[in-house]
């Protein structure tokens, strides 16, 4: 135990005006008593910082100990008021063996899941599975950016922005990583309609003004916005892949992952079963 330790409990018992039990052990006092639940210094080996002072380590006691303190009589006025046919040991058996379970599955699934999804099957899945990517809310496909204004070099973004050559594509986005507070410049990538309009100043753009507003630069003294729309898809509409490709391949991995442990699970029951380690006694 560092010297520290001893120094800090000391020092802390002074703080509080509180005067130590009669120690059993001088070297791993006792901190608190809940009943007959004892925290000890030895307890809170680790949870102190290298260079930490006597009375920064006097803190961290403290702190350590009445959460210690609370979650101890909590655990006490449990165990007082516990139905008298809980079945403790049944409850630890079973959290023991779904721990256990659960372990064993995770290492199952780290060896034997096979992670790579084509675009040929992303694609498959996707198709038979599209109804259930209905929108919730509109999306965009477009390009925004947010400048501070004054808006350095504006003659030269402006042709930027409005030009749309490969050369000037790639100028605007330097410009952008440059300057701009906020810039989506993917003009194949969607985004939420609520994205966009929450960088915009309030009631600038909405499900029912965004095709009326499909082009527009605007000064509200802080920033100057630009938008451009090139497509919109409204509510209730199916998403396009490019938008749910992480929902989508989150959904493969899990379905390849039930089925790993399914056959995983039938094949260890049928191996058992051939070697007579599984017997059956119910009628029949």
């Amino acid at each position: 135990m560092r010297k520290i330790h001893g120094i800090a409990v000391a020092g802390l018992l002074l703080a509080l005006g509180c005067s130590q039990p009669e120690p059993d052990n001088p070297d791993d006092p006792v901190l608190a008593r809940v009943y007959q639940r004892e925290l000890r210094l030895s307890e809170m080996e680790g949870m102190f910082p290298e260079g930490a002072t006597p009375a920064d380590s006097a803190v961290i006691i403290e702190a350590f100990a009445n959460r210690w303190a609370r979650d101890a009589i909590l655990l006490w006025e449990s165990e007082q008021n516990a139905p008298s046919d809980l079945n403790l040991d049944r409850l630890v058996r079973d959290y023991r063996a779904s721990l256990v379970r659960s372990s064993y599955e995770e290492q199952l699934v780290s060896t034997k899941l096979d992670s790579t999804i084509t675009q040929e099957e992303l694609v498959a899945f996707y198709e038979a599975t599209k109804d259930q990517y209905q929108l919730e809310k509109p999306i965009v496909r477009c390009l925004f950016m947010r400048v501070p204004y004054p808006t350095p070099s504006e003659e030269a973004l402006l042709d930027l922005w409005n030009n749309g050559k490969p050369q000037d594509t790639a100028a605007l986005a330097r410009y952008a990583r440059r300057y701009a507070e906020v810039a989506l410049l993917n003009d194949s990538a969607w985004y939420s309609l609520d994205e966009i309009a929450q960088q915009l100043p309030e009631g600038t753009l909405t499900a029912d003004n965004v095709n009326s507003k499909r082009e527009f630069s605007q000064l509200d003294g802080t920033y100057r916005y630009y938008f451009r729309l090139f497509e919109m898809k409204p509510r209730k509409e199916i998403a396009p892949l490019s938008y749910v490709e992480n929902q989508a391949r989150r959904a493969i991995l899990h379905a390849r992952k039930r089925e790993v442990l399914e056959r995983t699970r039938e094949d260890i029951f049928e191996r058992e079963l051939r070697r007579d380690n599984i017997e059956f006694f119910t009628n029949r």
